[in-house]
């Protein structure tokens, strides 16, 4: 394995209840690397086996067959030393209530065998904004704070790798921003990031690279730019004044034309036709433009198509 892998996958599987009618397949010889200082997202149904995944890697979960290196170190050889490399934040808003954030950050310091004089508690709660209830108890905080603490937590031994599944899951909109330009602040520090989301823009504002699983398997994974272009459609939406034009010099490059009242729609292949021929073209008609914007493929579009398939 390479230097720049921070996570390397190969042949991983994973049943339940096997031989039995309950059997099921929940991850299917997957085989992913992740870079380091990447923000890698991993995106799929529910029930795709996402959790199962990260909770392997957790070492929730044992894995039936294949192969982990965690920054090199075989998972199940050196298992007490990569926990150490990974933060890894659950789903699950699981918290003890009759402890402060304070509390709480101190004990899982003093977990990992982190010595009083080098433990970064305050640091940590004044970065994720939870200093001024450091020490409430943390049955009184909101579903948005919880889901801070348990970020704070994954980072007490100052991982090289933290892992969210479900970050910002029931969180508002305002704590789902902070969350995140935390987490960016993070990997700019150097730190490699995973996260599973079912919000698709997030994925495809933050993320460098994606993998799409689907009960239990690969189905695709590359960089965010790579799998968007899985979709090769672009439209050019131009709003007009006067219907008096021509559009021969866009159908003869084989672009699709759709017009609705003062709407003229031109969808085409970003691979069979260049940006530049269709603006020609489209100066070249006599179009009267009152203004011009462009669609491009969504990941939500993607993954749509590539989980449906």
């Amino acid at each position: 394995m390479t230097n720049d892998i921070a996570i390397s996958v190969q042949d991983l599987k994973k049943v339940y209840s096997p031989n039995t009618k309950s059997e099921k397949l929940a991850l299917n010889n997957i085989s992913l690397n992740i870079k380091k200082g990447a923000i890698f997202g991993l995106l799929g149904p529910n029930g795709a086996g996402k959790s199962t995944f990260i909770n392997i890697l957790a070492d929730l979960v044992r894995k039936n067959s294949g192969n982990i290196k965690i920054l090199g170190y075989d998972h199940q050889e050196y298992l007490k030393k990569v926990k150490t490399f990974m933060g890894i934040v659950p789903q699950e808003l699981n918290i003890d209530p009759f402890f402060t954030p304070y509390e709480l950050l101190e004990i899982q310091a003093g977990l990992f065998g982190i010595p009083k004089n080098s433990r970064r508690t305050c640091e940590i709660l004044k970065l994720l904004r939870l200093e001024d209830k450091a020490h409430a108890y943390a049955r009184t905080l909101s579903g948005g704070m919880r889901r801070r603490l348990l970020i704070a937590k994954a980072m007490v031994h100052d991982p090289e790798i933290l892992i969210l599944d479900e970050p910002t899951a029931g969180v508002d909109v305002e704590l789902r921003s902070d969350l995140w330009k935390n987490i960016c602040k993070l990997n700019k520090q150097g730190k490699t990031i995973i996260i599973t989301t079912h919000y698709l823009h997030e994925a495809e504002e933050l993320c460098d690279e994606i993998a799409i699983i689907d009960k239990g398997k690969l189905i695709a994974i590359d960089t965010t730019s790579k799998i968007k272009s899985f979709i090769n459609k672009k439209e050019l939406i131009i709003l007009f004044d006067d219907k008096n034009f021509n559009l021969k010099p866009i159908t003869d490059l084989n672009a699709k034309v759709e017009i609705k009242a003062n709407l003229l729609k031109i969808i085409y292949k970003p691979e069979e036709i260049l940006y530049s021929d269709i603006l020609n073209a489209v100066q070249n008609s006599n179009i009267k433009i009152n203004d011009i914007k462009i669609n491009e493929t969504k990941l939500e579009d993607v993954f749509l198509k590539l989980t449906k398939n």
